[in-house]
């Protein structure tokens, strides 16, 4: 199984990308260059990844049973997974299909006691 540093490591890539592809379609930004909104949401994102209970064994964060997304920046979130997902796989189709396949996980495994 990958470390701790390694999934989060590839999560927060996946989520970088992901805000990047919808911060350039949506905002008419650069995917390098996020605009201040989509900066923050990322941010914000990178820091729950970090403070994730289940650690590495961490499920799709929308089948969680712990939403530790405040109810705005979850929306947002959400409307960057469904603007980017799809785009995903045709842009970067190794990454795509890990994220898929990662999210067809039910829930974690187990609850990290931290």
């Amino acid at each position: 199984m990958a470390s701790k540093r390694e999934s989060l490591g590839t999560e927060k890539q996946t989520v970088g990308v992901m805000v990047g592809m919808y911060c350039a379609g949506r905002h008419g930004g650069s995917e390098h260059a996020l605009c201040a909104e989509c900066e923050e949401l990322l941010t914000y994102a990178q820091v729950r990844l970090e403070k994730c209970p289940f650690g590495p064994d961490k499920g799709p964060c929308s089948k969680c049973e712990i939403h530790c997304y405040k109810p705005e920046l979850r929306q947002r979130m959400q409307a960057v997974m469904r603007y980017a997902g799809p785009r995903v796989m045709t842009r970067h189709p190794v990454m795509g299909l890990k994220h898929l396949v990662k999210g067809l996980r039910k829930k974690p495994r187990e609850r990290v006691r931290a």
